[in-house]
């Protein structure tokens, strides 16, 4: 990924994301991914949720110029678990313990709780990009062998980054999610009409079900989000995370947050039955993209879940011209719906030679597992014959 010996360029570790200036993050982030933007990276932070309390230790690498000026960075943490990750290595860490080894802590470059693509090996434009991020790689590996760490990991990596990790050395992995793709509709009918007949008087059906029993659905954004929607959302995700995982990963002060600073960057569907909030889901808003991510409810409606989740998501992406709609982890089930399988990335360092390569060989039949089954699914997606599937897009 490029020469990692320029004396000009240094790397600096950064125990708090409040010690970098938030506009030189965002200068290297860019606009385009917002969980990745200070603001969002700063509230988990500072409402307690990704901390050294939680497992969650930031570590975050910089590379500084000769001028202290910073021109790359990338979020990591030094992690206790592998709690809040969606990529998955519970059997590599109870392998390796069984083996007489520790597992934890280990390196994560990611962020916390979230599970979508985006740029993990941050590089200020007009930089040299592999050269930077040479160096970031560079210091994490070397911040990993100093602690005597486990592994380092990059979950959810852009294509171009995962390929370039693999060839200096990074074990490859990976996974599945299930995006909807923008064709041009400019309406929700115009989606419909790409879909076999069968399925789209089946999603026409379930829509209708949906607002059945009185129920009224708002999307609101910015200052249409007031502390009453943030208090009853809340609730909706405590009810759904008790019920799903055991502790749901966000407290009410993250989103008290993210209300007060990242507004514009949500969409917040909510459905009301007469005068009271039943059911919600949360999303952000990226450059071309809406991120979703978490929904709850009060009372159980039929096919809710799919209006907040799925169709509400499709229909502000065509209205907004957005390029795709992705609806986090999990769920065959959105295939019906137009969301079609899509590979996810992620790359492993690991220090112990004899314990990476058991991994390798497991990665090996697992990416190729992978494979078949994105294949098997794309051929049962719900567009009718003779009409372009669009191509995977990372």
């Amino acid at each position: 990924m490029g020469d990692a010996d320029d004396p000009g360029n240094q790397v600096k570790l950064f125990r708090r994301i409040v010690d970098v200036e938030a506009a030189a993050w965002d200068a290297c982030a860019g606009r385009d991914h917002p969980f990745v933007r200070h603001r969002f990276l700063a509230a988990l932070e500072e409402s307690g949720c990704a901390s050294a309390r939680t497992g969650w230790q930031p570590c975050h690498i910089g590379v500084v110029d000769a001028a202290g000026n910073l021109v790359g960075c990338a979020p990591m943490y030094l992690k206790g678990h592998s709690q809040g990750e969606y990529i998955f290595d519970h059997s590599w860490a109870q392998a390796y313990e069984q083996a007489g080894g520790s597992y934890y802590p280990k390196a994560l470059i990611a962020v916390p709780f979230t599970p979508a693509t985006g740029p993990r090996l941050m590089v200020k434009p007009g930089e040299p990009e592999d050269e930077i991020r040479s160096l970031l790689v560079a210091g994490a590996v070397e911040t990993a062998r100093q602690n005597e760490l486990s592994s380092l990991h990059l979950n959810f990596v852009e294509e171009d980054v995962w390929q370039a990790l693999g060839g200096t050395g990074f074990l490859q992995r990976t996974g599945e999610q299930f995006h909807w793709y923008n064709r041009n509709y400019t309406t929700f009918d115009d989606f419909l009409n790409a879909l076999a007949s069968r399925k789209k008087k089946t999603i026409r059906k379930e829509r209708r079900a949906a607002v059945e029993n009185g129920i009224t659905i708002e999307v609101l954004r910015g200052p249409e989000i007031t502390k009453h929607h943030w208090d009853v959302f809340f609730a909706f995700y405590m009810d759904t995370g008790s019920r799903k995982w055991g502790r749901p990963y966000l407290n009410r002060r993250f989103y008290a947050i993210i209300g007060e600073t990242m507004g514009e960057d949500i969409v917040l569907v909510m459905a009301r039955r007469g005068l009271e909030y039943v059911a919600g889901a949360i999303n952000f808003l990226g450059r071309d993209t809406l991120y979703g991510r978490y929904w709850g409810c009060l009372e159980e409606h039929r096919f809710l879940h799919f209006e907040l989740c799925y169709y509400q998501a499709i229909e502000f992406a065509i209205a907004h011209r957005l390029a795709r709609v992705e609806a986090g982890a999990q769920g065959p089930h959105k295939l019906a719906r137009g969301y079609l399988p899509v590979h996810t990335y992620s790359a492993h360092w690991i220090r112990d030679a004899g314990f990476r390569r058991a991994v390798d060989q497991y990665l090996k039949r697992e990416r190729a597992a992978v494979d078949e089954e994105i294949d098997e699914l794309g051929a049962y997606a719900p567009f009718r014959r003779g009409s372009a599937i669009p191509e995977e897009q990372e």
